[in-house]
């Protein structure tokens, strides 16, 4: 059942029916689009306007010239963070001493909204809605969601399991501002549990009252983890099924210490090796992703083709998880989405990103003009395409058909 009504984007309507066979709740749905930008000081991109359609939007260009430097400042509208594991500062361009980015964003409701983030070098960031700051950053999580597809996330699979734990977080958080709170606070318990540890105190009422603060924070974590993991894993093997071409079959699996014990178990069998250790040597804040290949590990057996499908299955995903939660189709960010991916692939993917109406505004960056062509003749709506160099950008195609 789907329901259309025409409201402010702040006000984001959340309308509960019940559902017999699943509990889930009944969201409005409504595409988020980026209409505008401008962008100053940003990487490499010193002055730049753009307007966008509210289809697939293509950056042709060479490598080094600012095609993922647009999507990372999307992304940081969005998210109000650099897109890969950077300081803030960097993402200013050298020699300059700020940057400003500004988005005016539109519902298909007809609703807009207007962001803008700034950072200026030595004295922090700012982050403004409709022209007013944000009393914390965190309340803008969530409202703006984007979902990116970047060469970086083969670490999905192939990295720590710290980059699959920050997925989860973050993904989550955008879906569901108590998770966000109860992360905030697991992390404060912690390091004072470690303080302690690194203290050497052996103050068991003292250990014991911090431990049941870090136990009820531990327990709605990973219950809601676990429901993310089970709630997206179903999605998941379908878009890997689809793009693989039903090749071969993948899986996720959440993997936690709380799977098998209680938080208080794990803190009392553990507490004399922690004093050794000095921290909290398992908990949630250890917890991981496993990822399967058939009957074997992704990380270890999975070719370059398969991770890249394996990641890309995995963001469809949280893309169709984000969008059911917020009741927001997200914008979707594609950099450099052929790299690694035989041509079936890839046209399974540009299937399944423009058809069916699932997805609405698109972000396409790309070397090969022949890729992007093949891209917009296929499509049934709006694109344009912008050629990229040196952070410049020029509208080179425009295509308006509906």
């Amino acid at each position: 059942m789907r329901i259309h009504i025409s409201c402010r984007v702040s006000e984001m309507p959340v309308i509960s029916l019940s559902e017999p066979k699943n509990n889930k709740r009944i969201i409005i749905e409504r595409a988020l689009i980026l209409e505008h930008i401008d962008i100053l000081n940003f990487k490499n991109i010193r002055d730049a306007r753009l307007d966008f359609c509210d289809g697939v939007n293509c950056l042709l260009g060479k490598n080094g010239m600012g095609k993922s430097n647009l999507l990372e400042a999307i992304y940081f509208l969005g998210m109000c963070r650099p897109m890969s594991s950077i300081p803030e500062s960097a993402l200013i361009l050298h020699g300059e001493e700020m940057l400003m980015v500004k988005g005016q964003y539109s519902m298909d409701t007809g609703a807009s909204e207007e962001v803008s983030c700034g950072i200026v070098r030595g004295k922090g960031k700012t982050l403004k809605r409709n022209g007013k700051e944000y009393d914390r950053i965190s309340e803008h999580i969530g409202r703006f969601p984007v979902v990116t597809v970047t060469p970086s996330d083969s670490e999905l699979v192939t990295g720590a399991a710290e980059v699959r734990r920050k997925l989860m977080d973050m993904v989550i958080s955008q879906a569901d501002r108590t998770y966000l709170a109860q992360l905030i606070r697991y992390n404060k318990s912690l390091e004072s549990r470690n303080r302690m540890l690194r203290a050497g105190l052996s103050d068991q009422l003292l250990f014991e009252a911090i431990e049941a603060q870090l136990s009820e924070t531990a327990l709605s974590i990973h219950a809601t983890r676990r429901e993310w993991t089970e709630e997206i894993s179903p999605v998941f093997r379908k878009y890997y099924s689809m793009i693989s071409g039903d090749a071969e079959t993948a899986s996720m699996k959440y993997k936690s210490v709380l799977n098998d014990k209680t938080p208080l178990q794990v803190f009392n069998e553990d507490r004399s090796r922690d004093l050794a250790l000095g921290y909290t040597s398992r908990g949630i804040h250890r917890d991981d992703l496993d990822t399967g290949l058939g009957e074997y590990s992704m990380r270890r057996l999975g070719s370059q083709g398969q991770v890249k499908s394996y990641t890309v299955a995995l963001r469809l995903a949280i893309f169709d998880y984000l969008k059911e939660r917020s009741g927001v189709t997200p914008v979707l960010l594609l950099d450099d989405i052929f790299d690694k991916l035989d041509s079936e692939r890839v046209r399974r993917i540009m299937e399944l990103v423009s058809t069916g109406g699932n997805f609405r505004q698109i972000f396409i960056t790309d070397t090969n003009r022949e890729h992007l062509d093949e891209t917009i003749a296929s499509l049934q709506g709006e694109s344009r395409m912008f050629e990229v160099a040196d952070g410049n950008f020029n509208l080179i195609c425009q295509n308006e058909k509906k």
